[in-house]
Formats: structure tokens, sequence, C-alpha cells
């Protein structure tokens, strides 16, 4: 009753303020009602499940099933509020809007696509609503100053590291960039670009569009033509898939590597044997026999009845991260836990071992390089 009653008082409040002093007072809000430690503890989560069909929601679940099961945090049950984007920045925009106005939401766990995570961080900052995106690797997004927002990937700037020194290793030092022209393919394009400089390795074309096989032939030609070794792809599945599949048919031999959206089993399924010999940099490794990577995959299938992916780990631990930030931090309150995550070093989740910098960044044990052998994705290094 208690807490009915103060919903009741500050909402009637909240509605008669404006703008910045409106966002403040649902922050002040949000924080007064954690700080009470009762009821459930509501977490949004906004991902694009239809259009993705990614299996991420099925971790998610799997988690917080676990998480209460075992007695919840901090006494508490969490309660998920599951909140499709669709993919759209429009949409994505609303739901920020109603989750930040929500005093009883303490965190959201979101979104996937960074050109939806960088506006819609802006307003998960204003209203000191925590936000932990599993998905969104541009690196701007955890460069501007914010004390609310994190993610649980590692960025385009670390995936594109990576890539580079294992191409670098394997004797590459003309190279081919091939992009989708959003901020995803722009961050992992960039990255790749400024490491590749570095490293020793000089991009002697970068490229966002080709229009038909005969575009691929050309270019084929041209880069023949410019002395290249390689190709990296920072693309999305499907069109990722189908770009690998035109190439090898108009004979681009020539190895390819790609950013950690092409780690699905529709790369092969797509690509077919054109996908043979494709390097990702991607985030998790289920052949790793840490125990928590063998028991989540055994539950997984136990529950679901399918193989977990990247994404169903990501929405794992996303949840288990909160989750251990809370119980250190004694409080659901979003500033502690958020302080709390800064100092997290070597957590342990299903994705390798995370560290958090003051920025909201990941880093640590996380970028995994796997490549296609007989249509299945194997570890390489």
């Amino acid at each position: 009753m208690k807490l009915r009653w103060f919903v009741g008082l500050l909402l009637p409040l909240l509605l008669l303020v404006g703008g910045c002093g409106a966002a403040a007072d649902v922050s002040q809000a949000r924080a007064a009602l954690a700080r009470q430690g009762s009821g459930d503890i509501r977490i949004g989560v906004a991902w694009p499940f239809a259009k993705a069909g990614d299996l991420f929601l099925e971790g998610v679940e799997l988690a917080v099933e676990e998480i209460n099961g075992a007695g919840g945090v901090l006494g508490r049950r969490l309660a998920v509020m599951a909140m499709d984007d669709e993919g759209s920045v429009t949409r994505g925009m609303e739901i920020a809007q109603s989750l930040a106005e929500n005093p009883e939401v303490v965190a959201v766990i979101g979104h996937r696509n960074s050109f939806i995570s960088l506006p819609t961080a802006e307003i998960y900052e204003k209203a000191g609503l925590l936000m932990l995106t599993p998905g969104s690797t541009a690196p701007e997004l955890t460069q501007k100053g914010y004390r609310f927002v994190f993610r649980s990937i590692p960025s385009d700037d670390a995936i594109g590291r990576r890539l580079v020194h294992y191409a670098y290793r394997q004797g590459h030092r003309r190279m081919v960039i091939y992009y989708v022209d959003d901020a995803y393919g722009r961050g992992l394009a960039n990255a790749i670009e400024d490491h590749a400089t570095g490293a020793g390795i000089r991009i002697v074309d970068r490229i966002s569009y080709y229009g038909d096989l005969n575009d691929l032939k050309y270019l084929h030609e041209k880069w023949r033509a410019l002395g290249f070794d390689g190709i990296f792809v920072a693309e999305t599945i499907p069109h990722g898939a189908e770009l690998i599949a035109k190439m090898r048919e108009v004979g681009i031999q020539e190895p390819v590597m790609a950013g950690n959206a092409l780690d699905s089993p529709a790369l092969p399924e797509i690509a077919g044997e054109a996908a043979e010999g494709v390097v990702v940099g991607s985030v998790v490794n289920f052949q790793d026999e840490r125990p928590i990577v063998q028991d989540f995959v055994r539950a997984f299938r136990e529950k679901y009845g399918t193989f977990p992916n990247q994404w169903a780990a990501q929405g794992y631990d996303a949840v288990r991260l909160l989750a251990a930030a809370m119980e250190k931090a004694g409080t659901a309150e979003p500033a502690a836990v958020a302080e709390t995550l800064r100092g997290m070093k070597s957590w342990p989740g299903v994705a390798g071992f995370h560290t958090y910098d003051e920025s909201g960044d990941v880093g640590g044990e996380l970028v995994v390089l796997k490549t296609v052998r007989q249509g299945m994705f194997v570890e390489i290094e």
C-alpha cells in the first residue's frame, strides 16, 4: 500500500512539469522508489524481437527464471517489460520515452541497433534510467560522458582491432572494406581502417554499395589491379551472406573477415559453400569448457529445445550482470548500480570476462575469432 500511495502522489506532480524539469523529477522519483526496496524490480527490455527472431528474449527469460527461482535480487523478484522496437528509430524513441517516464523502471536492456541506441541513450540518461545495451557496438555511444549508459558487448573498435591483427598475422597487407552505410557499418569500417593503418595494412578501397553482379565483376578487376589480398565485411544478415555468395560467384576467392553481425547460422545457410573459411570477430565461444558456459548451453537446450546463439548468451548475461551489480550495490537505485558497474572487474559471463571503464564501455577477454568449417562455426584462436 505504501508503494502505491507514493507512486500515486508523485505521478500527478510529474505531469505538471515539462522538459528537463520533468526528467529530473522522474529521476528523483525513480531513485526514491528504488531505495524503498519493496515490490518487484522492474527492467525494460527493448529489442526488435519479431524482426530479429534471434533467441535474445529466450536468453533474458532463462536468466530471470533462474534468478527468481534462487530467491531473486536483494530478496525481490525481477520483472521484465519486453517491448518490440521493430528496428525503427521512431518506435525506439517512443519506447524510450515510455520507459523513462515510468519511475518504477530502474534499468533498460537494449537496444540491439546502434542507430536506435544512439538517440535513445540521451533520453535514458536525462531520466536517470540505467541503460545496458548487449547489441549496439558503435564506439560513440560511450564517448559522450553519460553516467547511466553502458554496453555489455565489445565495441566495433575492439572487434575491428582483433580482426586487423589477425589479418596482419595471416600475411595480409592490401585489403578492401565493404560496409553497410548505417551506424554499425560505419563504426566497424572506421575501426578497421584506423587499426589497419597502424598495423601496416593498406586499405586499397572502401565501398558501401554495388548494383549487380556486373558491378562486382568490375570491382574485382579494379581490386586485382590494386593488388588486394583480402576483404573486410561490415554487414549484417542476410545481406552480408548474400554479398559473400555473390562475390564467390564472380570469382572473388580472397579471404573474407567480418564482424559479429555475421556470427549466425544463417551465414552458411544462405551463402552455402561460399561461407567456408569466412572469419568473424564474435563475442561468445560455446566450445569454452568453463562451467558457466556449458551449464547455460545445457539449460537453454532443455528449456527451448535448440542450441543457443550469441544473442541468447548476450540476453542471458545482461540480466545476470545487472543482478550482480544490484546485489553488490545493495540497492536497485540506478545511480548506485551504475557506480558499481564501473567498478566491475573480470565479471564472469557466458560471453567471457567483463571489465568496465569510466565511460561505461566493456573490456576484458570478450572478442572471439571463429571461422566456418563444413557449415559450422569453430573457434580459431
